[in-house]
């Protein structure tokens, strides 16, 4: 190819850039408004977002300020939650907390559970009592809370006499790392050996100075009720 064909060709890919450019400049001029309105909805679309999670947190900040209420006005009925002159206000905060716990989850939901739960205990009656802290640790699976509300459905459950489902449920309260789980261990080779079951005690009582040895408190607990269960 000769030098006078190359400079030829020159202005020829320089005009075939200008009419790309040229192109694309007419191609964006003449859908100027789908991109004007893709724009739009971009930013709508970031503004919804952070007005959603403004009005999330405002709502989580509003349960939270309503949970403590209900607290203070457990605390305020606490100690004469029994007598008839406060039956009325216990059952109306009852109904306030049945009414509002289901539609929480996390910490406002499973607290007002635990609310519910804690006053069904002071008037003795377990079955809801274990009805609501069951739902406590629905509310707050994966928090905190939840392995306490399983360990204490687990005594609601043993008050109401059905041993081997309280022992069900304390394992699965054992299976947490939480501060109660050595106790919830120790109370499932306590139930057992109330059942006269000597091998699942001795089981319980093992896992516990496995899991736990240098508990203080439970493990030396488990380890006498090994030595007397041994003995016999």
């Amino acid at each position: 190819m000769t030098k006078e064909k190359l400079e030829t060709m020159k202005p020829v890919e320089m005009e075939d850039k200008g009419g790309f450019a040229q192109q694309l400049s007419d191609f964006i001029q003449k859908n100027r408004m789908g991109f004007l309105i893709g724009l739009i909805v971009i930013i709508v679309g970031i503004i919804a977002f952070s007005i959603v999670n403004g009005v999330a947190g405002t709502l989580k900040t509003k349960a939270i300020a309503q949970v403590e209420d209900f607290s203070s006005r457990f605390d305020a009925l606490q100690i004469d939650i029994n007598s008839e002159e406060k039956a009325a206000d216990v059952q109306t905060l009852l109904d306030e907390l049945a009414a509002f716990a289901p539609k929480y989850k996390g910490y406002a939901g499973a607290r007002a559970f635990s609310i519910m739960a804690n006053i069904y205990v002071d008037k003795n009656n377990w079955v809801e009592a274990e009805k609501a802290w069951n739902n406590a640790a629905v509310a707050g699976a994966g928090a905190y809370i939840e392995p306490v509300a399983l360990y204490n459905a687990a005594v609601a459950v043993e008050e109401q006499g059905d041993l081997p489902r309280a022992i069900e449920i304390y394992a699965q309260a054992a299976d947490f790392d939480f501060p109660a789980a050595s106790r919830a261990q120790f109370a499932i080779g306590r139930l057992n050996e109330s059942q006269n079951n000597k091998d699942a005690a001795l089981e319980a009582y093992r896992v516990l100075l496995s899991k736990w040895p240098n508990d203080q408190v439970w493990s030396n607990l488990a380890q006498s009720r090994i030595i007397s269960l041994s003995v016999k």
